[in-house]
């Protein structure tokens, strides 16, 4: 039938796909369902549900299992209802952490639970070629050794530690990750593992991981900070993250923080990173006291409560405290996770960060506000960037039956 200049003819609705991703995303939010809660959930009539369900269970999607006979508080009447679940193993997905300094690679299944991890010492900032190299090689390894086949992954989310532009993937990474500059990340990665690629900021990467898993779950408005070689901010609100018009939002490492300050190597002066990061307080400590010290010493002096360390950190904590000041004042967050190579300083740097936020906010809004540090420690990046693919799993899995290539 030819269609009139002008005229367009919507494509008819599959309404057993929409009822398939519907119950998926349902189990997915809740490990652990019924058939008569997923008529709650979706709005579906309980015939649907339960053709839908036998359908899920054949593909091997859902698994089923009989009620708990030892339930202390058994149902009065009726046959107790059959708990639902995903299967844990009808896919997978695989996170890469691209730090300045390291590579991290792991393995999940639906649920998010680690299979397989491994952590490589990296210099990244010059290095794209080898460090995409090495990334590939991790997910060949992933998959060898833990039996996982390529057709079950539904793909690499990877968490990279440079602004990340929204839509188009390329890395705003000039002066921060200068090799980097013009390389589209995604491309580059499937290339090399024949795998669908999502890529995302670090920062944003550990704030979804503490929003799925860690110390960010059931809170709708959160900020994480990352505070490592380099210093980012993810951002929750109402549930999702905030990336802002071109996915750069959160970039508080380089915020101006001293007027007069080192220049950052975004080309500014007086950045909070220039102050506050590892890298940061290292260098101050190596020409206060005329001898060496590295990013990678100061957990130990700080278990040993060395006077001087334990100065530096307290005034970095004060430092990202006053960054923060900013962000709690403008988004009203109800929590703030600390994460990266910092937050092992504990309340050395939490209390002048909390105190840094209350000196300059808003009062109601610093009352408002927890900061705690995440529970997923140096694993949030590389679990928030599987996470990445996880989140999308109830739609890739409703139009991909297991086994096929995604």
């Amino acid at each position: 039938m030819h269609t009139p200049p002008g005229v367009t003819i919507d494509t008819p609705v599959n309404l057993r796909e929409v009822g398939r991703l519907r119950v998926l995303e349902a189990l997915h939010a809740t490990p652990r369902s019924s058939r008569p809660e997923l008529v709650r959930v979706t709005g579906l009539s309980r015939a649907t549900v339960s053709s839908l369900v036998a359908d899920l269970i054949a593909v091997g999607l859902v698994t089923e299992e009989e009620p708990d006979t030892d339930d202390p508080e058994p149902r009065r009447t009726g046959r107790p209802a059959q708990s639902l679940s995903l299967v844990p193993t009808a896919g997978y997905a695989i996170g890469a952490d691209i730090g300045h300094q390291h590579v991290r690679v792991n393995l999940c299944d639906l649920f998010g639970t680690v299979l397989w991890e491994h952590w490589v010492a990296k210099d990244v900032d010059r290095a794209p070629e080898e460090t995409l190299d090495l990334v590939a090689v991790l997910v060949g390894r992933a998959l060898q050794e833990t039996g996982v086949a390529r057709a079950r992954v539904l793909g690499i989310g990877a968490g990279i530690a440079s602004p990340v532009e929204k839509g188009s993937g390329e890395l705003g990474a000039e002066g921060i990750m200068p090799g980097w500059v013009g390389l589209h990340i995604t491309e580059e990665l499937q290339r090399r593992t024949a795998l669908p690629v999502r890529v995302t900021n670090d920062a944003n990467a550990g704030a979804l991981a503490e929003l799925m898993y860690g110390a960010g779950r059931q809170v709708g408005d959160m900020v994480y900070v990352r505070l490592s070689a380099g210093i980012g901010a993810g951002i929750v609100s109402n549930g999702q993250l905030l990336l802002g018009a071109r996915g750069l939002a959160g970039e508080i490492g380089h915020l101006p923080l001293i007027t007069d300050g080192l220049i950052c190597r975004c080309g500014n002066r007086g950045c909070l990173e220039t102050v506050a990061s590892p890298v940061a307080i290292a260098r101050l400590l190596t020409q206060s006291w005329g001898r060496q010290v590295a990013a990678r010493d100061l957990p130990a002096l700080i278990r040993q409560r060395n006077t001087g360390a334990l100065r530096a950190v307290r005034d970095a904590g004060d430092a990202v405290g006053r960054a923060l000041s900013t962000l709690v004042t403008l988004l009203n967050p109800r929590l703030i996770v600390v994460g990266g190579d910092l937050a092992g300083a504990g309340e050395d740097l939490l209390e002048p960060l909390r105190a840094g936020v209350r000196r300059h906010t808003l009062p109601s809004a610093a009352r408002g506000v927890e900061i705690v540090t995440g529970g997923l420690g140096d694993g949030a990046e590389v679990r928030g960037a599987a996470g990445l693919v996880l989140a999308g799993a109830p739609h890739l899995l409703s139009t991909t039956p297991p086994g096929e290539a995604a």
